[in-house]
This record gives C-alpha cells, structure tokens and sequence, in this order.
C-alpha cells in the first residue's frame, strides 16, 4: 500500500504542477512505470525465491510475489488515469 500511497501521492502533485500539458502527463506515466517495473522486478525476486523453497515458505513468497504483481498493476493504472485528467486539465 506504500507504493500505491506514493505513487498517487507523486501523480497529485503532478496533476498540480501541470503547466506543461502533455508533458507533465507523460512525465507522469512514465514515473508510475518507473515504479510499476521496480515492483515487477521484486516480484520476479520472490517468485525466484520461492522456486528454491518448499511448503509455507513457497506459498508465502509467491503470495508476496502476487501481491506485488497487484501493486504494479494499481500503479500503473493510477499513472495512466492522473496522465488522463491532466490531459484533459490541459486542453
């Protein structure tokens, strides 16, 4: 949740410093990816991890691993849709 917290957080302040249009918005989805990769490649870490562990240990690192995939995901999602309304702020 820290994550999403902060990438909402940073898209806000983006949407409030958008003097630039198109730019902020794309500065701003390109921040959300930036941090989406970032959990993407710790969840590739815990899923790793996980191959080479057995019984609650393996199902605790590929929930972590999922939970993370989640997080990527949200985060994405909330870049594209701060992008969006400064667009639309812009125009």
């Amino acid at each position: 949740m820290k994550f999403i917290t902060k990438a909402i957080a940073l898209t806000a302040f983006a949407a409030l410093a958008a003097c630039g249009g198109n730019k902020a918005a794309e500065n701003v989805e390109a921040a959300a990816e930036n941090t989406a990769d970032t959990l993407e490649m710790q969840a590739e870490n815990y899923s790793e991890a996980a191959d080479n562990a057995v019984g609650a240990t393996e199902n605790t690192l590929e929930n972590q691993a999922e939970a993370l995939e989640n997080k990527a995901d949200a985060v994405r999602e909330a870049g594209e849709n701060a992008a969006d309304a400064i667009e639309a702020n812009s125009q």
